[in-house]
């Protein structure tokens, strides 16, 4: 059975286990404040062309968005994002469950739009009952989206422009962060990241970590007690150097960015035979996530040899679907896919 139902499916880049192995009976202090964790932080400043920017690590997704908007927004307020973001459909209402209610935007191909963002605030602020109303207290983008889309450096600079005049933090998730970078039409580079969002994130557990998400403070340090409020949220691991060991690997000689390039073209060769095979794709992405619409027919003749994740119901005889490849897809396991279409 293949599996190309998402890029979590395997444990950790060799080099990872590696590491982690080597230095299992090393005793060290707890929490994050070990030399391993120390040197990450270094490296991803390095990488991000920010030196003074505060990193931190977390073991999850959901847990690190829930984290990062409790911290900086206030808590009476709302969290705008794009109607099929990732905070507002797949993780189980989160944010809410803290009080706290996802303002969602329609979104394009994924996306939000500076103009859409302007709009909203505009017409929220022109409201002369908006006291009465959930305010916005941040704005949530993924890069890449749900869609596999990416935004471009102007769609950034936009974005970044429009937040910073309503003085709102722009909060980027990056759980797949590495994809996004090394697409063939990448356009905002790390640094890029780094001057235009006020914090972001480097995703770990689907770029070849075992666990783990870097969150990234770019302009001014994280809110004041954000261990506390981590560990408040149950979100704190004792064994932080454990997180720590994973990102300095990733971050060391271009790792995570060279693992990453190699899931886009492997699904840069599945994207081109579903073409060639007469298949029609949802969109134009270039990263490692592929929406397909298919038959049902061939969903079900598929569906014993693949794994393919459900992306939405398209009429009562065709799907979208997510064929997904990861760091760790291997040629054969390509090859035996593009055979089986």
């Amino acid at each position: 059975m293949l599996s190309f139902v998402n890029d979590y499916s395997e444990g950790a880049h060799p080099a990872i286990l590696r590491r982690l192995s080597e230095t299992n009976m090393e005793q060290l202090p707890g929490y994050g404040s070990d030399h391993y964790c120390a040197s990450a932080k270094d490296r991803i400043r390095k990488a991000c062309g920010a030196p003074d920017a505060d990193v931190w690590f977390l073991v999850g997704g959901t847990q690190t968005n829930q984290n990062i908007l409790d911290a900086v927004a206030p808590p009476y307020a709302g969290i705008l994002c794009a109607d099929n973001g990732h905070i507002n459909v797949h993780e189980a209402g989160a944010i809410e469950s803290t009080g706290r209610k996802v303002l969602a935007i329609p979104g394009h191909d994924g996306k939000l739009s500076a103009a859409d963002v302007s709009r909203w605030c505009e017409g929220f602020f022109a409201d002369a009952n908006h006291e009465h109303m959930v305010c916005p207290g941040a704005v949530y983008i993924s890069h890449p989206t749900e869609y596999g889309t990416l935004y471009s450096a102007a769609e950034l600079e936009g974005l970044s422009k429009v937040c910073r005049e309503y003085h709102l933090p722009l909060v980027l998730d990056g759980a797949r962060l590495g994809y996004g970078l090394t697409a063939p039409d990448a356009d905002p580079d790390l640094a890029d990241i780094a001057r235009l969002t006020d914090v972001f994130t480097i995703g770990g557990t689907k770029v070849g970590a075992l666990f783990g998400e870097a969150v990234v403070f770019t302009h001014t340090p994280a809110p004041k007690h954000f261990l506390t409020m981590i560990k408040r949220r149950g979100a704190l691991l004792a064994k932080g150097w454990l997180l720590g060991l994973q990102f300095d690997t990733l971050f060391t000689d271009d790792l995570y960015l060279s693992i990453s390039r190699h899931a886009n073209e492997e699904a840069g060769k599945i994207r081109a035979a579903l073409k060639a095979k007469g298949y029609r794709l949802a969109n134009e992405a270039s990263t490692n996530q592929i929406l397909v619409t298919m038959d049902h027919a061939t969903i079900d003749r598929l569906s014993h040899q693949v794994g393919m994740g459900f992306m939405l119901r398209v009429d009562d005889d065709h799907d979208v679907m997510r064929i997904c490849t990861s760091w760790a897809t291997t040629d054969e396991h390509t090859d035996q896919l593009i055979a089986l279409l």
